[in-house]
C-alpha cells in the first residue's frame, strides 16, 4: 500500500487536524501521478511511422545545355578573277560541285577583242548555297558571285563558364537538335577549346564537330548543344529526399528487417531529384524518404504504403 494513501485512511478514522487536511491536498497529485506511470510505456520503443523507396540501376548523365547557330565545316565566297557579264550559270543553288568545277562563266568581251568564256571556279567540294548573281549581271573581282559550302559535319561554337573548364577536355560527346527535325539526335564531339577566357564574360569558346547525315543540319539553323561531362550507364540511383545533411557529408537511413540503420553515403552525379551512389548503397536496399525526423540508428519502424502503393 502507498504510505501517504495509508494517511487518508487513518485520517478519516481519527478525525483531521491541520496537519492532516495539508496532507489531504497533496493526494490527489499522488493518485494522478501513480495510474499516469503505470498506463505509459516507453515511448522511445514505439514503432516510427516512414515511408520508403527502392534504390535501382539506371542511367545518369552529367551534362552542360547550351544553344547555338550552326556553322559549315567550311565554306567560302566565291568571286570572279575577271571583269565582265554573267553569261552562264552552270549550278543552282543546293546542288553538289566538285574543287575546280564551273560554277558559272563571265564574258569578259570588250570592244574590238574576243575572250573566251571565263569560268568562275569552286574553291571547295561542298555544296552551292547561294548564287548571288542572274545572267547578265555585271561583275567585278570584288563581286561575290556565289557560297560554296561543306557541310558532311558541320560546327557548333559555344561560351562556357570558367568554372566549367576544369571538366571539359576535347572528344567529349556534344549531342545536337534542332526544330526541323525533332525525333533525331545529332552527334559528334569537343574539337577545340579556348585556352583563353574573356574579361568581360569570364567565358572560353570551345567548338565541337557534329555529323551531318543527309545533310539535314543547315548552316544558320538554330540548335540546342549537350555537352556530356559524365555518363554511367548502371549507376546506383537514390531519391534526392533519402539524404540528410549538405555538401559532401550525406547519409541516409536504409530499413532491414523493420529496423532503421543510419549509413553514410557517397554522391557521384546529380540529376533532377536523383542522385548517384558511389558508396554506401546497394541496388534493392529501402531507404527511408518520409519520417527521417524522429529517427535513430537502430529505431524500429511502422513502414506506410508509399506513393506507388508499395510496402
Amino acid at each position: 500500500m502507498n504510505a501517504r494513501c495509508g494517511i487518508r485512511r487513518a485520517s478519516a478514522k481519527y478525525g483531521v487536524g491541520v496537519a492532516g487536511l495539508m496532507v489531504l491536498a497533496l493526494l490527489p497529485a499522488c493518485s494522478k501521478d501513480d495510474s499516469g506511470a503505470a498506463g505509459r510505456g516507453n515511448s522511445a520503443d514505439a514503432p516510427v511511422p516512414v515511408r520508403l523507396a527502392q534504390v535501382r540501376t539506371g542511367d545518369m548523365r552529367q551534362t552542360l545545355m547550351y544553344t547555338a547557330n550552326i556553322k559549315a565545316l567550311d565554306e567560302a565566297v566565291v568571286y570572279s578573277r575577271v571583269p565582265g557579264k554573267v553569261s552562264e550559270k552552270r549550278v543552282e543553288e543546293g546542288m553538289p560541285v566538285r574543287k575546280g568545277e564551273a560554277i558559272l562563266l563571265v564574258d569578259r568581251d570588250e570592244v574590238g577583242l574576243k575572250f573566251e568564256p571565263a569560268p568562275v571556279e569552286a574553291p571547295l567540294s561542298g555544296l552551292v548555297g547561294r548564287v548571288y548573281v542572274d545572267i547578265g549581271t555585271a561583275v567585278t573581282p570584288q563581286t561575290p558571285v556565289a557560297l560554296v559550302v561543306n557541310v558532311e559535319q558541320v560546327r557548333v561554337k559555344l561560351d562556357i563558364p570558367e568554372k566549367y573548364l576544369s571538366l571539359l577536355s576535347t572528344q567529349l560527346l556534344a549531342e545536337v537538335s534542332v526544330d526541323a527535325w525533332p525525333d533525331q539526335i545529332f552527334t559528334g564531339r569537343v574539337s577545340t577549346i579556348s585556352p583563353v577566357v574573356d574579361l568581360d564574360t569570364r567565358t572560353a569558346p570551345i567548338e565541337a564537330m557534329v555529323t551531318n547525315p543527309g545533310a539535314r543540319l543547315k548552316p544558320g539553323m538554330y540548335a540546342r548543344v549537350q555537352i556530356v561531362l559524365k555518363e554511367n550507364r548502371a549507376a546506383t540511383i537514390v531519391p534526392r529526399e533519402a539524404l540528410i545533411g549538405r555538401g559532401e557529408d550525406l547519409t541516409t537511413y536504409v530499413v532491414r528487417e523493420k529496423t532503421a540503420r543510419l549509413l553514410a553515403v557517397k554522391i557521384g552525379i546529380r540529376k533532377g531529384s536523383e542522385l548517384e551512389v558511389l558508396e554506401g548503397l546497394s541496388p534493392g536496399d529501402m531507404v527511408v524518404v518520409m519520417g527521417q525526423q524522429r529517427l535513430r540508428d537502430g529505431a524500429p519502424v511502422l513502414v506506410e504504403a508509399n506513393g506507388n502503393g508499395a510496402r
